[in-house]
């Protein structure tokens, strides 16, 4: 009888701890590309969702329900052959709060440098060592982002395992063909969002990660007050980062992300923190100065 439970245990421990780290909604759409061949797309959809869901990220357990919420859209705007492919990606990141039933979003960007080859049918391969195909990098070093943000709102840093995994990703495509990996492209792709995070100059803006959601949205069930000072801090850590370096990529991802959620979270403080926030909130990003003034009319 022993061994009979012992065995039972053995076969259950997988059903109970399911090591697969994403629950990441696939989509591939093709509005604007002709032809018959539709099939491709949903095979594409079907091979990624399996390469992001099924495959082990890490060495940690994850039960289901703590599986990572993310979704990658791929738009194919051109069929530049019969197996290479050109558009974007539009990748989001998303994160319960604790004791709650709402999922603030974390990053949410458009990656307009997203070209690749893809072979109907054929399994989808990535090793961290080697780059073999430019759709499974690019993916792969989205996963590895979307671990680092999770684990650094989490714990202070906790991220930086899986952000240096993704720095290993742009390092080895140096040479590849495609856009997207390279410092002299753009100042807003692949290789500046690990650079600005792995880079201690701008060490604020992981620290006010931190502070944003473990330190402020999780305490806000238990002591609104507490959880919204953390978040004042939070932001007072971006504006440092942003005094440093204006213009820096890491806090404009952080804003766009994070713009409504603040707008929220203060529209039912204290009226001399309202004034107060709203002053830094402008100074580091502008472009919403209209929705963070109207913080004022919220109540």
């Amino acid at each position: 009888m022993k061994k009979l439970t012992t065995y039972i245990i053995l076969i259950l421990i997988p059903l109970f701890s399911i090591s697969q780290e994403f629950n990441c909604n696939i989509q591939v759409m093709a509005p604007q590309v002709q032809g018959t061949d539709r099939g491709v797309y949903d095979n594409m959809r079907t091979s990624l969702y399996e390469f992001v869901n099924n495959r082990n990220w890490t060495n940690y357990s994850y039960k289901p329900e703590e599986r990572i919420e993310c979704s990658i859209l791929i738009t194919i705007n051109d069929r530049l052959g019969a197996d290479e492919f050109k558009g974007t990606m539009n990748i989001q990141l998303r994160r319960p709060v604790y004791r709650t039933s709402y999922n603030t979003v974390m990053l949410n960007f458009i990656d307009k440098d997203v070209q690749f080859k893809y072979v109907d049918l054929q399994t989808l391969e990535f090793n961290d060592n080697a780059i073999t195909s430019n759709l499974t990098a690019m993916v792969a070093y989205y996963c590895y982002v979307f671990l680092g943000y999770d684990f650094d709102s989490f714990s202070l840093n906790g991220g930086t395992p899986f952000f240096e995994k993704a720095q290993n990703i742009v390092n080895m495509s140096q040479n590849s063909p495609e856009k997207g990996w390279k410092s002299f492209e753009s100042q807003k792709n692949r290789y500046w969002i690990v650079e600005n995070i792995l880079n201690n100059a701008y060490s604020g803006v992981r620290q006010a990660n931190y502070k944003f959601h473990r330190l402020g949205l999780d305490q806000m069930y238990d002591n609104v007050e507490t959880g919204r000072t953390s978040i004042t801090e939070s932001i007072e850590l971006i504006r440092k980062a942003y005094r440093e370096k204006p213009g820096l990529f890491s806090i404009q991802l952080f804003m766009d992300a994070k713009s409504d959620e603040i707008v929220n979270v203060f529209s039912k403080a204290a009226p001399q923190d309202k004034a107060r926030i709203i002053g830094t909130l402008i100074e580091i990003d502008p472009s919403n100065a209209s929705k963070y003034q109207g913080i004022m009319n919220k109540n």
